[in-house]
């Protein structure tokens, strides 16, 4: 864990006189984190002295810190060494975060497959040289549950998803791992279509799901490739049938 540091530097930051004042402090708070004035670890300096500092009431420090802290940029403690101070975000919440403004845009079914093809295929050069014997595992695992899911009549989509999500764990890389997490919202519901469209599809999705841990086991690149394309291309059509 870093060592938190106290990050009260009157310099760092310049009073606020705009409307919507506290937005404007995150924004500060964030290019003074880009800028690397300021570290994962570090505390800001209490209410008080940002209040000073800033020009601005304790409510909208108050805001504004509330921001950060739902953001995942600082985390609040309570007590005599208590503060805010700067974290270093998950990739599940940068994830999170990036779901949350594609939610809100109209993106298809079709997009968002034609998308998988692209990134997942892409991704498979850095999965098969870096997945570990825990990935391997955490993958069959998640394809067993699926397969005894299929035979029980309880099989969602959801477990589709997973997987594909975890394979990009695989990849150990935190910035194609909050991609994929951040495409999850997406991906579940491009996948509920293709299940609407053809019911018995997660069948055969489940036993590639398979064959493509035997091949990121086996290091074979060319085969993983061509199981994923086929794998994914099915998934197209079934969203798009007038291609192909």
């Amino acid at each position: 864990m870093a060592e938190m540091k106290d990050a009260t530097l009157a310099p760092r930051f310049t009073q606020v006189n705009v409307d919507r004042a506290s937005h404007v402090i995150v924004d500060q708070i964030k290019r003074l984190i880009q800028d690397g004035s300021l570290h994962p670890g570090d505390r800001l300096p209490n209410e008080r002295s940002l209040c000073q500092q800033l020009g601005v009431s304790r409510v909208t420090v108050r805001e504004a810190l509330r921001v950060l802290e739902a953001t995942g940029l600082i985390q609040v403690r309570l007590g005599a060494h208590g503060g805010s101070f700067l974290t270093s975000p998950s990739a599940e919440l940068v994830g999170a975060n990036l779901a949350q403004l594609l939610s809100l845009s109209p993106i298809t079914a079709s997009a968002v497959t034609e998308a998988r093809q692209v990134f997942e295929v892409g991704i498979l050069p850095l999965v098969i040289d870096r997945a570990t014997p825990e990935d391997i595992a955490d993958l069959r695992a998640l394809v067993a549950t699926a397969t005894a899911a299929q035979k029980a009549g309880v099989y969602e989509t959801a477990m589709s998803a997973a997987f594909h999500v975890r394979l990009a764990v695989c990849t150990h890389n935190p910035a194609l791992e909050a991609l994929m997490e951040s495409f999850h919202g997406p991906l579940l519901s491009s996948l509920r279509e293709a299940q609407s469209a053809a019911p018995h599809m997660g069948i055969r999705g489940a036993e590639e799901h398979g064959e493509i841990v035997d091949a990121i086991e086996a290091r074979r690149l060319d085969l993983a490739q061509r199981i994923l394309t086929e794998h994914l291309e099915r998934t197209a059509q079934r969203v798009n049938p007038t291609e192909g």
